[in-house]
């Protein structure tokens, strides 16, 4: 049984830095699995923590927790601290009082991160005006470092008949193109991507831990990225493989992306360089993209809701196919030069895109992305492919991913008050159930 009660200098380390810890903390299974194994948590404790909606409120409860968990609890939160590598706040919790008084390297990484938002104005070039590009740096939750959790047998077992393909090891070849510094000449209006860096590591990590074979590129021309897409998609390797990944981090507009010259990559002709045409390796395949970019310049700033009952998941999503289909039906037959039945494939099929903002009727909105740790879309989908890949289908992943964007929320820049939200949103042309099986190997 614990001794009741934390040592004073320990209560008053965490008291002098419980602002900080509050918002930088990131309380996730990790974490709270280190202090369940040194005994300074219990199940009940770790549930309720668990149980909170927003990271804040997780934090919080877990400072209130920790003082009355004895003498020890101080160190082993420490210790915690390095294995889910948030080392400034370790270095900041055992710092010695006396260096109290003068700013150390640690907390000027800190305070510089308590300051409001400010907005990173992509202030396009003028001929652009309703499609310029913008993200905005606001204050959001570290990716979380927890291992791709393992599909079990079972599962695999019962829903393999009704799924794509996933067996071969790799899975797929993966390709990130992360445009994070922009040339100053020839796009002196785009403002470089901070923390755009931080995306591209995130997903290479993830999809890795996937069992992807994944290249990332970074700070292309549009030229550059276009012939990076062809010599992907020329790739002989697709033939091995049951999938493939495509994921692209730049400023943007509606329908395109930056390259680091200024000049525009329209997204359309990404799809179209992986249709059944084009890139025949990959029909019958699942071909997933993933779009961190703005698609204009407006800012969901959200509505107060007035009637009805909390909402308890995320609006539904925009599901429509990731292009046309063209003239032909999968179902469709036409009779070869040797009288034997040919099948005739979609134009495009088996595509699914996740978008870090939606596409509106009357706007489009701009994405959010923290200049430290990374843009919002990308952290949850992170998060979410690394907690529920083993049993839940990609679409609803991606429904996942809006609802917990959904619930975040920050201060527009330049105001105190304005507070933002973000929406995500996705396009499908699947035909079957798109599970990713991460590492199952079936046993032949």
């Amino acid at each position: 049984m614990l001794e009741c009660g934390m040592l004073e200098q320990d209560k008053r380390a965490l008291r002098r830095r419980s602002a900080v810890l509050c918002k930088q903390l990131v309380v996730d299974e990790l974490l709270i699995q280190c202090l369940q194994a040194d005994e300074i948590l219990t199940e009940s404790m770790a549930e309720s923590i668990m149980a909170e909606q927003t990271s804040h409120k997780r934090s919080w409860r877990l400072l209130l927790l920790l003082p009355k968990r004895g003498p020890r609890a101080f160190s082993h939160f420490c210790s915690a601290l390095q294995e889910t590598e948030q080392q400034h706040l370790y270095e900041l919790l055992t710092q010695s009082p006396q260096k109290d008084g003068k700013e150390t390297p640690a907390e000027r990484f800190v305070d510089s991160s308590l300051r409001l938002p400010t907005q990173e104005v992509i202030a396009a070039k003028r001929a652009r005006t309703h499609a310029e590009s913008m993200e905005f740096s606001l204050d959001a939750d570290s990716p979380i470092n927890t291992p791709v959790l393992p599909c079990a047998p079972d599962f695999y077992l019962s829903h393999c008949q009704q799924s794509y393909r996933m067996n071969s090891s790799p899975r797929g070849l993966a390709l990130v193109i992360s445009n994070v510094t922009f040339d100053p000449c020839a796009a002196p209006d785009l403002d470089p991507r901070k923390g755009g860096e931080v995306d591209d590591e995130v997903l290479r990590k993830v999809f890795t831990e996937l069992d992807y074979s994944v290249t990332v590129q970074r700070d292309l021309t549009a030229q550059g990225m276009r012939t990076c897409i062809e010599n992907f998609c020329r790739r002989t390797d697709h033939r091995t493989v049951d999938s493939c990944v495509v994921c692209l981090l730049s400023h943007g507009v509606e329908g395109a992306i930056y390259g680091t010259d200024g000049q525009l990559l329209q997204l359309d002709w990404v799809f179209e360089s992986f249709d059944n045409a084009h890139c025949p390796l990959l029909q019958n395949k699942p071909k997933m993209f993933f779009i961190q970019a703005c698609r204009g310049e407006e800012m969901d700033c959200g509505v107060e809701q007035i009637d009805g009952p909390p909402r308890t998941c995320s609006p539904s999503c925009e599901q429509r196919d990731a292009g046309r289909e063209g003239q032909g039906d999968a179902n469709s037959r036409q009779r070869g030069d040797l009288g034997r039945p040919r099948i005739k494939l979609p134009q495009r099929s088996d595509m699914i895109c996740g978008f870090a903002s939606l596409k509106g009727q009357r706007i489009c909105t701009a994405a959010m992305r923290n200049t430290k740790r990374g843009s919002w879309f990308i952290q949850e989908l992170n998060s979410t492919l690394r907690l529920h890949a083993r049993d839940t289908h990609l679409a609803d992943i991606m429904v996942q991913v809006n609802a917990h964007i959904k619930e975040r929320e920050g201060y527009a820049p330049g105001t105190a008050h304005h507070r933002c939200k973000e929406m995500s949103e996705f396009t499908s042309s699947l035909c079957k159930d798109l599970f990713l099986f991460p590492k199952y190997q079936p046993q032949y």
